[in-house]
């Protein structure tokens, strides 16, 4: 099938696309930035824009770098590829580099872009659970200027977020690391690229044999991504080890909310839940000893 028509706009700076955008508010447009979500909607008719506002003109979109705090900050129009192949990401943000292989096929990667993945806010997707593990901040521009909102108040329900019709998701800005710490992102699908069962995404820090900090998120069981912070404080000041990490694990399946489709029921979902947390918290807690190793010897 081919889209339903609508107006094209083009726009060739981020100035004028917030204006067309507030122009636009009262109408049914939408922004195309990879493409990768909306033209399918848009080719099955699932979507019917009157208007399609083309941000991929919007180079000032299109940057990595570092922050003053040792962070990340990413501009909305990054391709996923762009992040894969940057040595910089993966010294920076580690969880995000690892996560990205998971993201659809190379040719969705060379295409499609964190700021779409991010709006588009698909529950099973990965990088709404790493920015949500990270507590990343999300720049949106909007009629009344520029505000940043966190992660966690920015994916609201089912492929829906935090931006109004006129606001444009302009920039994603990743904490730094916690020294040493250890993370991983594991996802259970039916094959590479294809959409995620359940996906866990997990951070161990350890201080003095003991754990000092933790993060988990897990990714398709609930209508958002769900950071599991009741396991998290669990796992705080424990040894690192197959009961801490098991029970934490179980708690996390608890605070699931899995739908049911022809993939797998919701029982499924949630005993894999499970399986995951487990794993990805191993697979942390493995890496943040090598990595506390490797700074206590050097």
């Amino acid at each position: 099938m081919k889209p339903a028509p609508f107006v094209y706009h083009a726009p060739s700076s981020v100035d004028e696309a917030l204006g067309l955008l507030e122009d636009l508010r009262e109408d049914d447009a939408k922004v195309l930035a990879g493409g990768q979500s909306l033209m399918p909607l848009l080719n099955m008719r699932l979507a019917r824009p009157a208007h399609l506002v083309d941000i991929n003109g919007l180079n000032d979109l299109n940057f990595m770098r570092g922050t003053d705090g040792g962070g990340l900050a990413v501009g909305a129009l990054t391709r996923h590829r762009s992040l894969e192949r940057s040595p910089n990401v993966a010294r920076l943000i580690p969880l995000l580099v690892e996560a990205i292989p998971f993201v659809g096929d190379r040719q969705v990667r060379f295409r499609g872009t964190i700021g779409g993945s991010l709006a588009h806010a698909d529950p099973v997707a990965e990088l709404p659970t790493v920015a949500l593990a990270l507590d990343a901040e999300l720049v949106i521009g909007g009629p009344s200027g520029h505000h940043t909102v966190p992660a966690s108040d920015f994916f609201l329900d089912f492929l829906t977020t935090a931006l109004e019709p006129p606001d444009l998701l302009l920039e994603v800005r990743f904490p730094p690391p916690e020294r040493s710490a250890g993370y991983a992102f594991l996802e259970l699908a039916r094959q590479l690229g294809a959409y995620a069962i359940v996906s866990a995404a997990a951070m161990i820090a350890l201080e003095d044999g003991r754990i000092s900090s933790a993060r988990l998120c897990l990714g398709g069981v609930g209508p958002t991504p769900i950071r599991v912070r009741r396991a998290e404080a669990l796992l705080v000041g424990q040894q690192p080890g197959p009961e801490a990490f098991s029970a934490a694990a179980r708690l996390a399946a608890e605070q699931t909310d899995p739908g049911a489709d022809v993939h797998a029921s919701a029982a499924y979902r949630r005993d894999m839940a499970e399986v995951y947390a487990r794993r990805a918290l191993e697979l942390a807690a493995s890496r943040a000893a090598t990595n506390h190793d490797s700074r206590g010897s050097a």
